[in-house]
């Protein structure tokens, strides 16, 4: 029998853009928002956590975190992030996109408030804590990025349906600037009213007690945005397309969607519609029909974010060492604790204005013009070309005079990452893979994304360390470590601009004849084109 396709989905495909689908944006894009603040804010108390735990009293130089230890304070909450996009994606198909919703936030604010409040006697008693509260607190993170896709994907029309799910990705963007944002109140707050000298004049006043504040008020201000989130997440209507399709109950799909949007599916014959949409097409994940299907869709949109994410987490989680080594920020010796927070936090703020935010937005006014392939492929390219840029005359770069230009360049590597595969990867596994696996196979790729975060987190922090102890003394590494490590993610985002020809352009078609849900009506028209180039 020939499928036809079901009413409500039909009606939302076609439906006009609406007050609601910018009511999803907010609400789905406030936990990216609050993601993004707590997946890197750390980076901007790092070199704070060192003085304060592990200066040793009998020298004269601050301390910082042991490269171990750094590595983990950095990467356990992105361990915990790939966990729980696989468990929660994997959930989002068994229970319900809104069922689960909820759980992600109510983790992230009580694990935000429970790292700032992490306790101990001693300096590892304090680490292992704050540890173990990240980590757990990257498993509700790692929850929001297959249901907040998924749900945007399946609430939004065809013709902008890109837009819709690159704009709740860009709530990113502006999580990260808040978090630079916020460090710097505090920071300034704190610096101004107890009034610490630098580090040289007076090595203990330098570091008061109120430092060890600092950082705990601004990790704990994550659970601020998504404990306002909450209540409208709990009021949105399971989606339309799970209910419909996996439930397989268009009444109540055609119900939950009057509440919310102005649109009138035909109704007539909708259940043996149903019946006759899903009765052939119940192969299931890993199965030979689903390789046939959607093997090299899954291998594309894996080794895509893979690769991003080690040249993007890189680069975000460790920007306070790529300043150092340019010596934009100067030596830890020079100033005191509280001090370098505001240093740090006004240069990755300066970044994330002039690059990050800029590229989010980019691409959500050109997604549905240019397309996803076009827009991965164009950045991968820039990504490379200015690492190049960076990585091949780096010595040039730490000369003083050249910092401006070293910061154009770098700037531009964030434009590219956003206007470009930091976006597209998070938009594609939530449109090409059937609707009863579709938040799996998102967690599925956005796992191996965060796998591509970890490799990045822990291996540039050993492949930047400087080799020459006479310059480490004086608070700067030799470029050496740093040098080859912008050289070595400039190859690995060339090779994702290869496996990008893997992943098929989804731009202006139904979620249905991407995934081959309507494949009867599509092969009437003359045959479904899913193939990857």
């Amino acid at each position: 029998m020939e499928k036809k396709p079901l009413g409500v989905l039909a009606a939302l495909d076609a439906a006009k853009t609406q007050w609601y689908h910018f009511t999803a944006v907010v609400i789905a894009g406030m936990g990216f928002f609050t993601d993004a603040y707590d997946l890197f804010c750390i980076s901007l108390v790092t070199k704070l956590l060192g003085r304060i735990y592990y200066t040793d009293p009998t020298s004269p130089k601050p301390g910082s975190l042991p490269p171990n230890v750094a590595a983990a304070v950095n990467g356990v909450a992105l361990c915990g992030t790939l966990v729980g996009q696989l468990f929660f994606g994997w959930l989002g198909d068994k229970l319900g996109r809104k069922k689960v919703y909820g759980m992600t936030l109510a983790i992230m604010v009580f694990c935000s408030i429970a790292s700032g409040l992490s306790f101990g006697q001693t300096a590892t008693g304090v680490i292992s804590t704050l540890c173990f509260f990240r980590f757990w607190l990257g498993f509700g993170i790692g929850g929001d990025y297959p249901l907040s896709a998924t749900i945007m994907s399946e609430y939004a029309n065809k013709k902008t349906r890109g837009a819709f799910i690159a704009a709740v990705f860009a709530m990113q963007g502006f999580g990260i600037l808040a978090g630079g944002i916020v460090a710097l109140i505090v920071s300034a707050a704190f610096d101004h009213a107890f009034h610490a000298p630098p580090y040289a004049v007076d090595r203990l006043a330098s570091l008061p007690p109120q430092a060890d504040y600092v950082w705990r008020i601004i990790l704990m201000f994550g659970a601020i945005p998504a404990a306002l989130t909450y209540y409208w997440r709990m009021k949105m209507p399971e989606t339309a397309r799970y209910t419909a399709l996996v439930a397989k109950n268009e009444k109540q799909a055609n119900e939950d969607m009057a509440k919310v949007m102005d649109f009138k599916p035909d109704e007539a014959q909708e259940q043996e519609k149903v019946k006759t949409n899903t009765a052939s097409n119940q192969f299931g994940l890993f199965t030979r029909e689903f390789l046939k299907r959607h093997g090299l869709h899954l291998l594309g949109t894996t080794s895509t974010w893979f690769l991003l994410d080690i040249a993007y987490y890189s680069q975000n989680l460790f920007q306070k060492d790529i300043f150092t080594a340019i010596k934009w920020i100067p030596p830890a010796a020079t100033m005191n604790g509280i001090h370098e927070v505001f240093k740090v936090a006004r240069a990755q703020t300066i970044i994330a204005l002039c690059g990050t935010v800029p590229g989010y937005w980019v691409t959500v006014a050109l997604i549905d013009w240019m397309g996803r392939k076009k827009i991965q492929l164009v950045g991968f390219i820039g990504m490379t070309v200015f690492m190049f840029a960076l990585a091949i005359p780096y010595h040039h770069w730490t000369l003083e005079g050249n910092h401006v230009w070293f910061l154009v360049f770098y700037g531009l590597t964030f434009f590219f990452a956003n206007f470009g595969p930091n976006a597209t990867t998070f938009i594609v596994p939530a449109e090409i893979f059937p609707a009863r696996l579709r938040s799996t196979c998102h967690g599925i790729s956005a796992a191996a994304g965060k796998a591509g975060a970890i490799v990045g987190a822990f291996g540039f922090l050993y492949a930047s360390q400087s080799t020459d102890p006479a310059k480490v003394d004086k608070g700067y590494s030799t470029g050496i470590g740093m040098k080859w490590s912008l050289i070595v993610m400039g190859f690995i985002n060339l090779v994702g601009f290869c496996f990008t020809f893997l992943v098929p352009e989804s731009n202006g078609k139904s979620l249905e004849e991407l995934s081959g849900e309507n494949e009867a009506e599509e092969e009437a028209k003359g045959g479904r084109d899913v193939s990857p180039v």
